[in-house]
C-alpha cells in the first residue's frame, strides 16, 4: 500500500495504471504458484493412494537402487511436467517409503542430490527458468533449447554420476 502511494500516486500515476502495472507484474508469479501447488497435489495423490509406494517397492524388488529410482522419478516428472520444483516434491514423496529408519545422514544427502540432479534435467518450455534465460538473453526458443536445455541436461547427468560414484565409495 505504501509503495503504491509513495512510488505511484505521489509520482503522478493514476490508480488504473498502477493496477495494470501490478497485475502484469504478478502474472509470472501466479503461474509458478499454480504449478508448484499442482505438483504438491500430484505428489500427495501418489502418497495417499499408495501408488507411489507401490511403484517404489516394485523397482526396489527388481534390484534398482534407491538413488537411481529417485533420480529417474525426478527425471520423468521433470520431462513430462516441466517444473524442477514439482519433480523434486513428487520424487521425494514416492521415494520416501523406500527409506529405512537406519539410513545415514550421508546417504540422505546423496538421495537429496540424486533427486535434485534428476529434477534439473532438460529444462523446456514449461519451465520458468527456460523463459527467463530466453528473454533476458534475447534468445529464440531454438537457441535456448540448444544452449540452456543442453546445459541443464549435461549438468543433471554429470551431477548424478558424481552422486553415484560417491555412493559406491561412500566417501
Amino acid at each position: 500500500m505504501w509503495a503504491w502511494y509513495l512510488l505511484g500516486i505521489k509520482r503522478g500515476f493514476s490508480k488504473a495504471s498502477l493496477l495494470t502495472i501490478s497485475t502484469k507484474s504478478m502474472e509470472p508469479a501466479g503461474i509458478i504458484i499454480l504449478l508448484t501447488g499442482a505438483g504438491g497435489v500430484f505428489k500427495q495423490i501418489l502418497v495417499n493412494t499408495g501408488t507411489g509406494e507401490m511403484v517404489a517397492n516394485y523397482f526396489a524388488n527388481e534390484g534398482v537402487s534407491v538413488l537411481l529410482f529417485a533420480f529417474l522419478a525426478a527425471v520423468i516428472i521433470r520431462i513430462l511436467q516441466g517444473s524442477a520444483t514439482v519433480a523434486m516434491i513428487t520424487a521425494a514423496g514416492i521415494t520416501a517409503p523406500l527409506l529405512g529408519v537406519d539410513i545415514s545422514e550421508f546417504n540422505k544427502a546423496l538421495l537429496v542430490l540424486a533427486i535434485a540432479s534428476g529434477a534439473s534435467i532438460m529444462s523446456h518450455v514449461n519451465d520458468s527458468g527456460f523463459w527467463l534465460v530466453s528473454k533476458y538473453l534475447g534468445l529464440t526458443e531454438k537457441q535456448t533449447f540448444k544452449s540452456w536445455t543442453a546445459m541443464t541436461t549435461l549438468l543433471s547427468i554429470v551431477s548424478f554420476a558424481v552422486v553415484f560414484l560417491l555412493s559406491i565409495f561412500n566417501l
